[in-house]
């Protein structure tokens, strides 16, 4: 099995029948730089094929489960031309390529993948995985959010389809359209979170493996395996299907330089509130 020395972003720990992938870049809350993306796709392909667990955790080191797009990574404000839309566009295509691998090794996912959200999320954080796990376990201080809209995006890999297949149409509307943020009550009392902990940190990680393992001693893991495929199997093409519109649709977005042009917008302002504020 593969060691954490394979991994720069990520801990991957095996606990009995639990296989924990742990985001591990907590100064930067977790969000999507470095090699964080590859290695948790690493991680998701080792236990896929381990031959004792049954149980693959997802959760965050920190007090944050994802941040989301690592925005210190200046993507974009890299100036690129291009002699056409169809050059840019397969120029964004091919940055995004990393999602359709991500979610099909979550979807394809044999064991039962199980998101423990040990804090907020937002943006991708908070909308790669939630609609994707089979069970989501909660701390309550993971608050959600997805400001896809206000920054001229759109419901990333698949969120809108996942997302509605758990909560309903309106409200998955209401979510990702309005960028709302959702408090761990709120998302429990919907249906997107199966159990929310009063704990944080070490002490909500500790609840987590706990509760699984009392799972584990009255409930057969091959069974639990089999409901998992069989919950699935007629919702999983039409999944990957919402990935690959979802880059799309994305890419698009880019091509139309909308993102671009909000983020200059929200960084203008900012600079005169800066502005305004020195002056006082």
């Amino acid at each position: 099995m593969a060691s954490d020395q394979e991994y720069t972003d990520i801990k991957l720990e095996i606990k009995g029948r639990i296989g924990i992938i742990k985001l591990n870049r907590p100064k930067a809350l977790n969000s999507f730089g470095g090699n964080l993306i590859a290695d948790t796709i690493a991680a998701f392909r080792v236990l896929d094929s381990h031959p004792d667990t049954i149980f693959t955790v997802l959760t965050g080191e920190g007090r944050f489960f994802s941040a989301g797009a690592d925005v210190k990574s200046g993507g974009l404000a890299q100036v690129e031309t291009f002699k056409n839309a169809a050059e840019k566009k397969l120029a964004f295509l091919g940055r995004f390529a990393y999602a359709t691998e991500l979610l099909r090794s979550m979807i394809d996912h044999r064991k039962v993948f199980i998101l423990a959200l040990n804090g907020p999320a937002v943006g991708g954080g908070a909308a790669w995985f939630p609609g994707i796990a089979d069970i989501v376990l909660a701390s309550n201080t993971a608050w959600l959010q997805c400001p896809f809209s206000a920054l001229a995006l759109v419901p990333e890999n698949g969120s809108a389809v996942s997302f509605a297949q758990h909560i309903g149409i309106h409200r998955a509307n209401d979510f990702l359209m309005f960028g709302r943020q959702l408090s761990a009550a709120e998302l429990e009392a919907n249906g997107l979170y199966n159990r929310v902990f009063n704990s944080v940190g070490e002490e909500f990680q500790g609840d987590v493996v706990k509760f699984l393992d009392g799972q584990l001693e009255v409930n057969d893991g091959k069974s639990m395996m089999e409901m998992k495929r069989l919950q699935n199997a007629g919702i999983r093409d039409a999944r990957l299907v919402a990935v690959v519109n979802a880059v799309d649709a994305l890419a698009e977005r880019f091509v139309e330089d909308a993102p671009k042009k909000r983020f200059e917008a929200k960084r203008k302002l900012l600079e005169e509130k800066s502005k305004g504020k020195s002056k006082l």
